[in-house]
C-alpha cells in the first residue's frame, strides 16, 4: 500500500494514523517531492474510478493552470499535464492497495472501505 501526502497536510496526517492504528504496512510518498508521473496519474486515476478533474484542488493558486478547460474527454490531457506539472493541486491522501483498490482518504468512510 502507498499513500500519497503532503505533511502539512491534516487529512493525510489522519490518514497516516488510521493507517498505523489498523496495522496496515504502507509506503508514504510525498508526492509534492515526489511528484508522480503521467503515467502514474493514469494509473491512479484508473483504480479511482475517476477523472483528472475529480481530483484537482482547483482553490489553489496553481489552479490558473486548470481555468477554462471544459471537464471533457478533449481537455483531459490538459488535465493531466496541469497535475503533473503542478503536483500540489491533487486532492490528497491518495491510497493505493495492492489489490488495485484506491481511494482519496479525505474521511473516516473513505478509510473504512480501502481498510475491508
Amino acid at each position: 500500500m502507498e499513500i500519497w501526502v503532503n505533511p502539512a497536510c491534516s487529512k493525510c496526517r489522519a490518514a497516516t494514523k488510521a493507517l498505523d492504528e489498523a496495522g496496515v504496512e504502507y509506503t508514504v510518498r510525498r508526492y509534492l517531492d515526489q511528484p508522480p508521473t503521467l503515467a502514474e496519474l493514469e494509473d491512479v486515476l484508473a483504480r479511482l474510478g475517476l477523472e483528472p478533474w475529480h481530483i484537482t484542488r482547483t482553490g489553489e493558486p496553481e489552479a490558473a493552470a486548470v481555468r477554462g478547460l471544459a471537464r471533457t474527454p478533449e481537455d483531459r490531457g490538459a488535465w493531466l499535464q496541469a497535475l503533473v506539472d503542478h503536483p500540489r493541486l491533487i486532492q490528497r491522501p491518495i491510497i493505493t492497495a495492492d489489490d488495485g483498490t484506491a481511494v482519496v482518504g479525505r474521511d473516516p468512510e473513505a478509510l473504512a472501505r480501502l481498510l475491508r
